[in-house]
């Protein structure tokens, strides 16, 4: 079995890890892992991964309803969460067209965010999928479907990162930078 991520020299690591553990603590391992595939199951309202549905996101009253925010992976929703700038409610995509891979809009859950949209009180859709070619696409198809909804659809800014140096970004990256350009 193979992990992504995880080459030959951590796999020994890990394995050697493992090896000096006790069999109490190799049984908790192991049953952390199947409560992983056994416990979890996809929030009916948001479609991130979740041990109770609706997810505490969804459920918490406290969080902005009128402010959605699209991405692509519930790791997304992680790293979202870290930054404790956002109080609205996310829509996780499970994924980003590509058509190169065969991956078309049916192939991930953008029919259950303009379900969504249409049966609750959305102001503003941010759209944070990837800066990539896929995330791209994604991102202009949700803007185009959305366009009959009288909401207000926004799209993460790209550039360059915190502490970046400009001699070392590619012009792509630069490009960005200065289209999302703000006054200061």
């Amino acid at each position: 079995m193979k992990l992504p991520g995880i080459g030959p020299k951590t796999a020994q690591r890990l394995a050697f890890h493992v090896l000096t553990m006790t069999q109490q603590d190799v049984t908790e391992f192991a049953r952390a892992l199947e409560d992983v595939k056994t416990k979890l199951t996809e929030c009916t309202v948001c479609c991130n991964i979740t041990d109770r549905n609706p997810c505490s996101i969804c459920a918490d009253s406290s969080r902005e309803d009128s402010v959605l925010c699209v991405v692509q992976d519930s790791k997304d929703v992680a790293a979202m969460e870290r930054t404790h700038e956002f109080n609205g409610k996310y829509h996780v995509l499970h994924g980003a067209i590509s058509p190169m891979e065969g991956i078309g809009p049916n192939d991930i859950r953008i029919r259950e965010l303009v379900t969504r949209i249409g049966s609750t009180d959305v102001k503003e859709v941010i759209v944070a999928t990837n800066p990539n070619v896929e995330g791209e696409a994604t991102a202009m198809y949700i803007s185009r479907l959305l366009k009959p909804f009288s909401l207000s659809v926004t799209r993460i800014a790209h550039g360059l990162p915190v502490g970046g140096d400009l001699e070392y970004a590619d012009e792509v990256t630069l490009a960005k930078a200065l289209e999302g350009r703000r006054q200061i």
